[in-house]
């Protein structure tokens, strides 16, 4: 049953008025609100004939986030972000990995970068207004203007801001996944110091690092030859794990993104015993795309159409 208990009188609704709102206006009133807001929360994600859900504890104290995020299905899995570092138990294996990031990129945030070229890929439509986990929530749709990304339908609710729904629609506006909350509570009493003694808890597990050097494509000999529209490069990687997982040489990661939407390419060398035939794969919104070549194996993943991955695969090219 939904819980909407409510501890503390939520802020008003500022700036424009719904009607009036922008597309970049809608996605930072999400944005913040998933970053400044304390709640505690269970969600549930459903796409690709699988569903899971976890516990999610959020909290802010104006200079630093806390977030802890507990697997409810599947493997146990306990997850906790201080800022930009990330710890992830694994209590099944006595492992813990460490690794640095600004946010676990999981509901219910949506906007990965402030992107000025948002409003030029995407078209907002308010579709009135619905009740989620109790609580009254403003539905908009974000309209992709071309094939190479996926639109959005988003539930935001009205006083926080915060997303409490989200579906990722294909072209023919077909639901490929789901995230929902089933029950919230904003303005929890939620301790980080509580939070900070449990992810300071690794006691009895092995710490795992995996390690990352930030470097360019082009330092380590490749172009995207063509670019494609909208997507712009975020960050790039070397990547190596350490232990009996160690692989012989570190795998590339390039990270696009048009603001919303996100592609990683992993470039590593080929490994015949290891890598198959190209494919091309489906889990909900998130697609998956590997080819050869010559030496090296690409594996393109991200949460656009199949024609977006084959158009960077396309345009990749080896310098040297």
């Amino acid at each position: 049953m939904a819980q909407t208990t409510r501890t503390a009188t939520a802020p008003e609704v500022v700036g424009r008025p719904v009607a009036e709102r922008s597309v970049g206006d809608w996605l930072q009133r999400m944005h913040d609100a998933s970053r400044q807001r304390a709640y505690v929360g269970t969600f549930v994600v459903a796409g690709g004939g699988r569903l899971s859900s976890a516990r999610i504890w959020h909290v802010c104290d104006g200079t630093q986030q806390m977030e802890r995020v507990e697997s409810l299905t599947g493997a146990p899995r306990s997850t906790f972000r201080r800022n930009d570092q990330v710890l992830t138990f694994l209590p099944e294996s006595r492992v813990v990995l460490a690794e640095r990031r600004e946010s676990l990129g999981l509901f219910p945030q949506l906007l990965k970068s402030n992107s000025a070229s948002i409003a030029q890929h995407y078209r907002v439509r308010e579709m009135g207004s619905e009740r989620v986990a109790g609580f009254e929530a403003d539905v908009v749709e974000l309209r992709p203007t071309d094939t190479l990304r996926f639109g959005y339908r988003v539930w935001i609710e009205k006083d926080t801001g915060l997303t409490v729904k989200l579906q990722t629609l294909d072209g023919q506006g077909q639901v490929l996944e789901q995230a929902a909350f089933s029950d919230l509570k904003f303005d929890a009493p939620i301790s980080m110091a509580n939070l900070e003694q449990m992810m300071g808890h690794t006691e009895g597990y092995t710490l795992e690092k995996p390690e990352m050097r930030k470097t360019t494509a082009e330092a380590e000999g490749w172009v995207l030859r063509q670019g494609v529209r909208g997507f712009h490069p975020m960050s790039c990687y070397q990547r190596s794990v350490g232990g009996p997982q160690a692989r012989q040489a570190p795998t590339l990661q390039w990270i696009f993104s048009d603001g919303l939407a996100s592609v990683s390419l992993f470039i590593e060398p080929f490994v015949a015993g290891r890598h198959g035939q190209p494919k091309s794969l489906a889990m909900g919104a998130t697609h998956t795309l590997t080819r050869r070549f010559g030496d090296w194996w690409l594996t393109a993943v991200g949460e656009v159409p199949t024609e977006t991955l084959a158009a960077f695969a396309q345009g990749l090219e080896r310098q040297k």
